[in-house]
């Protein structure tokens, strides 16, 4: 049984192999995610590696972005991932981050359930294929091992909490800190473990002093490493974007909508694909669990059902403008992100897939049913891969767009320090990327001051469309030229026939920001009433944009 379990295992690392081959084998001509990934992380990591910055002081600043982005909003240096774009090209840098997440998703899910939860010998298909389907769920690529890092981190908690601790167990709370992100999992996940270690206080008598100096010891990790975030957040006095982050706005049922939204279908940044497969698993295990009456024998399962329950709801309902009163008089309620709890369904959801699947193991009439259940997770998820869903998106190569803003930036002429561009209908990443200063950007942080002095560029396009204008004033993450008739569209691609009729944007107030270009993906009709210049217009084959040149006047 043993021999049977290595080359299941042998296969299943042979399959995250084949997985993540394309980002090797294609390089620029692959295919993946643009949202919160190409248009924004991606670019940030290049101008990151490129700036001489990367140890900057928490003081300082990147001038290539929005006259000096402050060089805290773009991560700590103690993230390996920052340095893979210093090390490697872009392409290879993102394929060595996914393989290691999904490497890591996988022996963390396995060894999790190997120890602690799916432990008979028998069952070494359910613990190997739940780790597997776990390692191919398309997970956020910039959340690296924050939520696919949990089942590792919850395996070395677990042998401690149990006094079996040994130097694995610590080197793993050690180390994960450096391939993730506190405020991306692993906040969520350390609360967590503290109110399981209460548990344990109350309902044992137990304080478990090795169990809770584990927790506390992997804070202190995170907090130093991820120092940039905590002086941001406890001592930087100048207000940020974030200070306008207005999160409760949803109405009571629009809140249950998006809870049952949630439980059935889950989030973009947490994807776990578990709507046609593992949730009817772990319902029809619910149902065996109510019908046999195996509430305490089952009693982890019935837990961690109603905790997925309650962490939708959770989710759901931060948005819910009764917390209006508290967030008024709390701040930090609304400059962190309290929704994100519900990153911790990942782990959950897979923990009661594996669970499910050894309940229906124990029925006789059911048991043949589970193979086919996990190959069949294995293979919904294997159809995620990005090169598959994102086909008909632009690849790396054509987003980016490398030769036609070579052809732009050699056109303008002068140095791309010496001047300021912005965009409409088109990412500030992509010119970033290449190189260029822009007024515009897409920052969750960045001084309050500069979306002040930038929304006095679109305030006329604002007031004419209300749903950008609460876009921008009540998040503003996307400081972007938004305009009324594009709304909240940015990828006008080359083959577009969408133009701007009647355009209102202040070019006094771009100009006076050092403003000279605007990088536009449609053309504008009514340019000259905006004092702007239309200087060029640039084609590529290997772009997917057209790009109208216009000169502020």
């Amino acid at each position: 049984m043993q021999d049977k379990e290595s080359k299941f295992i042998i296969l299943s690392l042979i399959v995250i192999s084949l997985f993540v081959s394309p980002y090797f084998i294609l390089g620029e001509e692959a295919h993946i995610r643009v949202h919160d990934n190409l248009d924004s992380n991606l670019a940030w990591y290049k101008i990151l590696a490129e700036s001489g910055q990367i140890s900057g002081s928490v003081k300082s600043d990147i001038p290539q972005v929005i006259n000096g982005l402050p060089r805290n909003a773009l991560g700590t240096e103690f993230s390996l991932i920052v340095w893979l774009y210093v090390w490697f090209p872009v392409m290879t840098a993102y394929g060595i981050s996914q393989a290691i997440t999904r490497f890591f998703a996988f022996l963390g899910m396995y060894l999790l359930l190997k120890d602690h939860f799916i432990t008979a010998p028998d069952k070494y298909l359910i613990r190997i294929g739940t780790g597997l389907a776990f390692a191919l769920t398309p997970f956020w690529p910039s959340g690296m091992l924050s939520t696919l890092g949990m089942p590792l981190a919850l395996w070395a908690f677990l042998h401690i909490r149990q006094g079996k601790g040994k130097w694995t167990s610590y080197l793993t709370l050690t180390l994960l800190p450096f391939y993730s992100s506190i405020v991306l999992g692993f906040f969520f996940f350390l609360c967590a473990m503290g109110i399981l270690w209460l548990r344990d206080v109350i309902r044992c008598k137990d304080f478990n002093w090795r169990f809770l100096l584990a927790i506390v010891y992997m804070t202190a990790v995170f907090l130093i490493t991820d120092y940039r975030l905590v002086y941001s957040f406890l001592f930087d006095g100048v207000p940020n974007s974030r200070d306008e982050y207005f999160h409760a706005r949803l109405t009571f049922l629009h809140s249950v909508k998006l809870t049952l939204k949630n439980f059935i279908y889950g989030h973009t940044h947490v994807m776990t694909v578990h709507t046609f497969i593992i949730l009817p698993v772990i319902m029809t295990a619910m149902i065996l669990i109510w019908k046999h009456r195996k509430w305490k024998q089952e009693g982890v399962f019935t837990v961690l059902f109603l905790l997925n329950i309650v962490l939708s709801a959770w989710y759901a309902f931060w948005f819910y403008k009764g917390w209006l009163p508290l967030t008024e008089r709390f701040h930090f309620m609304d400059t962190f992100n309290f929704a994100r709890f519900h990153f911790l369904r990942p782990l959950i959801l897979y923990i009661l897939f594996a669970a499910g699947l050894g309940i229906l193991w124990e029925n006789k009439r059911m048991r043949r049913a589970v193979p086919l259940l996990i190959a069949a997770q294995i293979t919904l998820l294997l159809l995620t891969n990005e090169e598959i869903v994102y086909s008909k998106k632009p690849s790396v190569r054509e987003f980016f767009a490398g030769e036609q803003f070579e052809k732009i930036r050699d056109h303008i002429g002068k140095p791309q320090s010496s001047y300021r561009i912005a965009h409409i209908g088109l990412h500030p990443a992509i010119a970033q990327y290449n190189g260029f200063y822009t007024l515009d950007t897409y920052n969750n942080f960045y001084p309050l001051s500069y979306k002040y002095q930038f929304r006095k560029i679109i305030e006329n396009e604002l007031d004419k469309n209300k749903q950008i204008r609460i876009y921008f004033d009540q998040w503003g993450g996307r400081c972007y030229l938004f305009t009324d008739e594009l709304g909240k569209h940015y990828m006008f691609k080359k083959n577009s026939k969408k133009r701007i009729r009647n355009l209102d944007i202040n070019t006094a107030q771009l100009k006076q920001l050092g403003g000279e270009y605007i990088f536009s993906s449609v053309p504008i009709d009514n340019a000259m009433e905006n004092n702007l210049k239309l200087d060029k217009i640039f084609n590529s084959e290997s772009s997917a944009w057209k790009i109208y040149l216009y000169e502020v006047l």
